[in-house]
């Protein structure tokens, strides 16, 4: 999702957004932080053992151990950026999130910001189709509206953004 997505690093870890009712039984914490103000680790019973060899590792070669059940959103010291969701705030996010968990077994989901490397946050609808076709996502989910992006007209970009924004 990275590198295909948000055309960034891949080792940076995304945040989880969580089912209120399931966010103890993930991660040490066992309160409300619908907007991602608080930070706990995962859970010992979700984490991997990880080897000696794969402790004494640096750089590039750490971030690639599998650390947790849910690696995309488990850092190097097993922290998370945590969102908790409640049916009362955000019943369409609290649905999608319990389908998903009802399919996987797992209320974890990834949330990032909807912007690629060096842009702002997308704000209006043109931002969000603009953004939706510049990257790799195959859907997007805009209110009550579902956009496979197979079926959208081919769309001409006037800048070259990817260039323009290195890497950091």
């Amino acid at each position: 999702m990275n590198l295909k997505i948000k055309f960034r690093e891949s080792f940076r870890p995304f945040a989880p957004s969580v089912l209120r009712e399931k966010v103890s039984e993930w991660f040490d914490i066992d309160g409300e932080s619908p907007y991602m103000l608080l930070i706990a680790e995962v859970r010992e019973d979700k984490r991997h053992a990880v080897s000696e060899h794969e402790n004494e590792l640096w750089g590039i070669d750490k971030l690639k151990v599998l650390r947790s059940s849910i690696p995309a959103v488990t850092h190097v010291d097993y922290s998370a950026r945590i969102q908790t969701v409640n049916k009362e705030d955000n019943p369409m996010y609290y649905e999608l999130i319990k389908k998903f968990h009802e399919k996987t077994g797992c209320p974890v989901i990834i949330n990032t910001s909807f912007n690629v490397r060096g842009e702002p946050i997308v704000c209006t609808p043109e931002d969000v189709y603009i953004c939706f076709m510049r990257t790799n996502m195959d859907y997007l989910v805009l209110g009550d509206f579902i956009l496979d992006k197979s079926e959208q007209p081919e769309f001409k970009d006037d800048m070259d953004w990817k260039k323009e924004y290195e890497l950091d």
